[in-house]
């Protein structure tokens, strides 16, 4: 970790400047990069879950009877679990936390891993993170189809410190380095840094560019009448791919209000329809 001072500094400021933005972008932003991330890390798994699959399955609850579902529920359960805040807990607690159920927790391989750590504490955020990675990575206990996303999950977790503003670090944004680096520990942790710092400067560009879209959004629809349309806008904004279901309940709008105003976005050049189909359709902000 000294060796890789300048560059444990250097992710570590832009880390923070993504908790900023994400603090004033609102609660949508970090759900919305923790969907990106979830189906970026479902190739690195070998799930391979398309981000209009996601949002099918998040939306209408469709997609995970056929091939490939049990993938498409596995990606779901990472994006929940990036995106839930963590409170200041002990390093087993937020395990556990980070975990949830859904057969995943188990108390005494979660102590035994928490005591594994605890030589580490006087390391940073970030290493820790590398370090529960790849020791999740390689436990016999976890199943083979679990083990390396609940590692990535727990170890992006980890990676940031509880209550800073960010849920976890971005490690798959822009490639699999961080996930993916072997051989001696500075290696690993030096393609964990790396990787991570490629994701966080990735996604401040992302919410650069989505922070624009937004601010055009709402001045394209100034002549509007209603609250919709400006809720649609939010929702849009905190969702990569968004379903008309998930659209009734973020706006509270009846569906007919919601495709009304959907079609009038779409009208003028603010959101396009990602299916190309006539029923369980999602649409995506037009970045």
């Amino acid at each position: 970790e000294a060796a890789l001072a300048p560059d444990l500094a250097e992710l570590a400021f832009d880390t923070g400047r993504l908790a900023e933005r994400v603090a004033a972008f609102g609660a949508g932003a970090a759900q919305r990069l923790a969907l990106e991330e979830a189906a970026s890390l479902s190739w690195w798994t070998g799930d391979r879950v398309a981000a209009d699959a996601l949002a099918l399955w998040l939306s209408y609850r469709i997609g995970a009877a056929g091939e490939g579902g049990d993938g498409l529920i596995r990606t779901a359960w990472a994006a929940r679990h990036l995106a839930a805040q963590a409170g200041p807990l002990g390093l087993a607690a937020r395990l556990a936390a980070a975990l949830g159920g859904e057969g995943r927790s188990d108390a005494g391989l979660i102590g035994d891993v928490a005591a594994e750590l605890d030589g580490l504490t006087a390391t940073s955020e970030t290493a820790r993170g590398c370090a529960l990675f790849h020791l999740w990575r390689a436990l016999e206990e976890r199943p083979d189809h679990l083990r390396g996303l609940e590692a990535a999950v727990l170890g992006a977790r980890l990676a940031v410190r509880p209550g800073g503003g960010l849920p976890y670090l971005p490690l798959s944004l822009t490639g699999f380095s961080a996930l993916t680096a072997t051989g001696a520990t500075d290696r690993r942790l030096a393609g964990w840094i790396l990787g991570a710092h490629r994701s966080v400067l990735s996604a401040l560009m992302a919410l650069e560019r989505l922070a624009a879209w937004r601010a055009r959004a709402e001045a394209e629809t100034a002549d509007l009448q209603g609250r919709t349309p400006a809720r649609l806008i939010a929702a849009l904004a905190a969702q990569p791919m968004l379903g008309a279901a998930q659209a009734e309940a973020e706006t509270g709008a009846s569906r007919a209000a919601v495709q009304r105003n959907l079609d009038l976005l779409v009208a003028r050049g603010l959101v396009r329809e990602v299916t190309g189909q006539g029923r369980f359709r999602v649409w995506a902000a037009k970045l």
